[in-house]
């Protein structure tokens, strides 16, 4: 099954956000999870989110870039096959959660 990557507006302006190393890494990861972005439960490379203080993320997923010290969350449209970026950002759990519920609203 091909899964298509689309990105918010929000989104497109992290990546272009980040500097040449961080975006070539970024890509590559999503590339990657892009093959099959189901939860790992499922046999995907998913992460799920949950709920956080701040935010209420079920149903989203995340990669994390440890080394670069990054997340992307990401939500999934079984209808169409999408894999849509909300949000790249640093690796701060609150901050990027927070980000990621207000541009899902």
């Amino acid at each position: 099954m091909k899964w298509t990557v689309e990105y918010t507006k929000e989104a497109e302006n992290d990546l272009r956000s980040l500097d040449g190393a961080q975006r070539l890494q970024v890509l590559k990861a999503i590339k990657k999870v892009s093959v099959n972005p189901l939860p790992n439960s499922e046999g995907g490379y998913g992460k799920p989110l949950g709920n956080h203080l701040s935010s209420k993320l079920t149903g989203y997923m995340k990669i994390k870039l440890l080394k670069f010290g990054l997340r992307v969350v990401y939500a999934i449209e079984n209808q169409g096959n999408i894999m849509r970026i909300i949000i790249i950002s640093v690796r701060d759990d609150e901050t990027i959660y927070k980000m990621a519920q207000e541009r899902i609203k």
